[in-house]
């Protein structure tokens, strides 16, 4: 019997996936941190074993979609709409913040105008798919300080088509008025379809009770809104993962789909977790090894100022410190998407190739190393703050008790 030779390979990697997010589940750590270890493993800069990035980054990024998807069938949409003030001003202010942050860094040290708006949006922007996967294990997804940072995270990913057009006019790039106005239509009808569903609450797909009765059907409609809206979000030159997001919140709203969440929990899974291990990958050892001061340095600044920054905002906005620095913690890590305004300002030669890959390391260690930090934050605020009313952000943690659950003697 022929025996395809990737077959071996492909089964180990998914195995040492498996292994590592369950030893870190046991340490009561997120499966994201196994999936991240897996990738530096298993990557060009580890063991060799995967050395085709590119295809695995491709899949990571399905990851992003159908996390966003599943994030749009779980959030409160009427909820989210209550804190439209906090996802507009909490996002202008990070990006605000950020570049006043990397300003006063590059007067130091005579950066020019383009490098600093360019590192200013690269850490103005968290993920979304570390928060949502924190916020998911935690239980704490509905709560309010979970809506808040959700809403800065989707105002987020809004924000990045204006930052790539800021960047690529600012590269010499002249932006077509066909495209302009592709995105502006695509953003106003984004917002638009999100205030009908509002106004709404509720609505009905054709065919629902076919819907009902056909699982395998109800999978295919599933994936058709997902994918569709996402390639639709494409096309208008916003984010596929904001189409995906809205695709979620539709199935929500429509009576015929309380049973999507259980039939696709599996695709969620895996390609999350090749999303984890793409990021991984990413992270060069010899480099991180040569340039260990410097990467900690920026890691740490980058962690404690995103915190104190969104911190800040999150309290003049409403929140309490305490919930305002688990709020600052949760957004603390530099985002998914600031990979793509990297790679935009390296071919655009606002950074040299070594500030590219600091700048590409940076980022990988802070989705790295943000869980951790994010929980010891966590620990720290929750351990004496009283609950607020209505806010399940304070409620115990959903994780058993080893020592409440254990029997008196």
């Amino acid at each position: 019997m022929h025996l395809d030779p990737i077959l071996p390979k492909l089964v180990g990697v998914i195995l040492a996936i498996l292994v590592l997010g369950a030893l870190l589940r046991l340490l009561r750590q997120p499966y994201a941190i196994g999936y991240l270890i897996a990738g530096v493993l298993l990557g060009p800069s580890g063991l060799g074993v995967i050395d085709d990035e590119a295809s695995v980054q491709r899949l990571g990024a399905f990851g992003v979609v159908i996390l966003l998807f599943f994030v749009g069938m779980e959030v409160s949409l009427p909820r989210l709409a209550e804190r439209w003030k906090v996802a507009l001003l909490g996002t202008l202010l990070q990006i605000v913040g950020s570049l006043a942050f990397v300003g006063v860094l590059g007067y130091l040290l005579a950066w020019p105008l383009s490098r600093i708006i360019l590192l200013g949006f690269v850490i103005s922007l968290s993920s979304t798919a570390i928060v949502i996967k924190l916020l998911q294990d935690w239980g704490e997804l509905d709560s309010k300080i979970g809506q808040d940072v959700i809403a800065i995270l989707i105002a987020q990913d809004l924000a990045i088509v204006p930052m790539l057009l800021t960047l690529q006019i600012m590269g010499g790039e002249e932006i077509g008025p066909g495209a302009l106005a592709l995105q502006i239509v695509g953003g106003v009808a984004f917002v638009g379809c999100l205030g009908w569903l509002v106004v709404k609450k509720e609505i009905r797909l054709p065919l629902g009770k076919t819907l009902r009765e056909d699982h395998e059907l109800q999978v295919f409609t599933a994936l058709i809104f997902c994918f569709g809206l996402a390639l639709l979000t494409g096309v208008l030159g916003l984010s596929t993962a904001l189409g995906a997001f809205l695709a979620g919140v539709v199935i929500s709203t429509a009576q015929e789909t309380k049973w999507v969440t259980e039939r696709m929990e599996s695709f969620r899974v895996v390609f999350v977790a090749l999303f984890f291990v793409s990021v991984g990958m990413l992270i060069d050892l010899d480099f991180v090894r040569q340039n260990a001061g410097v990467l900690a340095l920026l890691l740490f600044g980058v962690l404690l100022t995103n915190t104190l920054l969104n911190a800040a905002i999150l309290r003049g906005l409403g929140d309490r410190w305490r919930s305002g620095l688990y709020g600052g913690a949760l957004l603390s890590q530099i985002g998914e998407f600031s990979f793509v305004l990297a790679a935009v300002g390296l071919q655009a030669q606002f950074v040299s190739t070594f500030a590219y890959q600091a700048t590409v390391a940076t980022i990988a260690l802070t989705l790295m190393v943000s869980p951790f930090w994010v929980g010891i934050v966590r620990r720290l605020t929750r351990s004496s703050e009283p609950p607020a009313p209505g806010d399940s952000s304070a409620a115990p943690s959903s994780e058993p008790d080893p020592e409440a659950t254990s029997p008196e003697v």
